[in-house]
């Protein structure tokens, strides 16, 4: 995929994201790795009403080289690209229910393969950050190295795929799963057992 065709994929699941309720007003970012850089979601920008050719191209370096100001958790996209060689996109929301998550305990058990499969075997909890603040860029590297996704603790998941569309997808897979766990809450629901677990990620990892 070149970058123009990237830049429309952008827009087009962005818009996706936003209209379902994934993320709303400017909350949340997405980017996704090129031949030669980065392409990120403005600043205050909206999932859904994102212009393709205002997008922010940053070079291999991280420095920003076109396009409207990149959003401020730069750092965020940085740690999981850079801790993740096979990582080709990474997507931020601040969807209700993985949020709602991450105000408690941070843990979403495995209770379906498709959440396994699609965001693997744990999601760490990263301290509490205030939003914007690059000193959370270790731990979330530091995670991100044995970890598809993140939550990042009273903020909201992170999340990174292949591809833009994988990324996308784990995306709204963790939102479902954390829903599920929510919903689930106080019982005792059966959860896939470690060596269900390890089949998944054998097979699908």
């Amino acid at each position: 995929m070149n970058e123009a065709q990237a830049r429309e994929e952008l827009v087009a699941l962005g818009a996706s994201l936003f209209q379902r309720g994934f993320s709303v007003g400017s909350a949340g970012n997405i980017s996704v790795r090129l031949a030669d850089g980065y392409l990120m979601t403005p600043t205050n920008s909206s999932l859904g009403r994102l212009d393709a050719a205002r997008i922010s191209k940053l070079d291999a370096n991280w420095a920003h080289v076109g396009g409207d100001k990149p959003t401020k958790e730069v750092f965020l996209h940085r740690a999981f690209l850079t801790a993740r060689p096979d990582a080709g996109a990474v997507v931020h929301l601040h969807s209700t229910h993985a949020t709602a998550i991450s105000c408690l305990n941070g843990v979403i058990p495995p209770l379906t393969p498709y959440f396994v499969m699609r965001a693997g075997r744990e999601i760490p909890l990263i301290p509490y950050y205030r939003p914007g603040d690059a000193a959370m860029e270790p731990a979330i590297h530091d995670a991100a190295r044995r970890a598809k996704a993140v939550l990042l603790a009273n903020h909201g998941p992170v999340i990174c795929g292949p591809t833009l569309t994988d990324a996308v997808n784990a995306a709204e897979e963790l939102e479902e799963a954390a829903k599920l766990a929510l919903l689930l809450q106080g019982r005792n629901p059966r959860l896939l057992t470690s060596g269900q677990v390890d089949d998944l990620l054998q097979t699908f990892g």
